[in-house]
């Protein structure tokens, strides 16, 4: 599905503020609140929209070390298996397949470098896990969480 100009307009306004009122995106974009509403009930119905949620600093919650852990899997290893093992982990903020010589990547968020260790050590352990190869983010330069269309 393709979202046309007035839906991608409300949910760029929501991935701002999630808390925004219809009223109020109604008068950014030129509707009324009732016509905002059916259009993100639309969107929410066909899986356009797929939740509302709150960002948290990482830090606020004492997770202060983040880091990526590029996994190199045994053969015929099915991304299914890698997710099924990487949900345990609470530190595991996102994982994805990716293409060039590891199989996937990991973010990771820990407390500080010991513990980042410790779910290294233990992701590294992981039946399907051949190797593993780590970095450490120093200083996070940009995060999006609404940006335009990748025109």
């Amino acid at each position: 599905m393709r979202l046309n100009d007035l839906d991608e307009r409300i949910v760029h306004a929501l991935a701002e503020d999630a808390r925004r009122s219809y009223a109020d995106i109604g008068s950014l974009i030129g509707l009324s609140a009732p016509a905002v509403k059916r259009r993100v009930d639309r969107l929410r119905a066909e899986g356009a929209i797929t939740g509302f949620t709150v960002r948290v600093d990482p830090a606020a919650l004492g997770w202060e070390t983040e880091g990526f852990i590029e996994i190199y899997c045994r053969r015929n290893t099915s991304p299914e298996a890698i997710k099924r093992g990487l949900e345990r982990y609470p530190e595991v903020a996102s994982a994805s397949t990716v293409t060039g010589e590891a199989d996937a990547i990991v973010q990771v968020f820990a407390s500080d470098m010991r513990h980042f260790e410790r779910v290294l050590e233990r992701i590294a352990g992981e039946p399907y896990v051949e190797r593993t190869k780590s970095v450490l983010v120093l200083s996070p330069l940009l995060r999006r969480f609404s940006s335009g269309s990748p025109a």
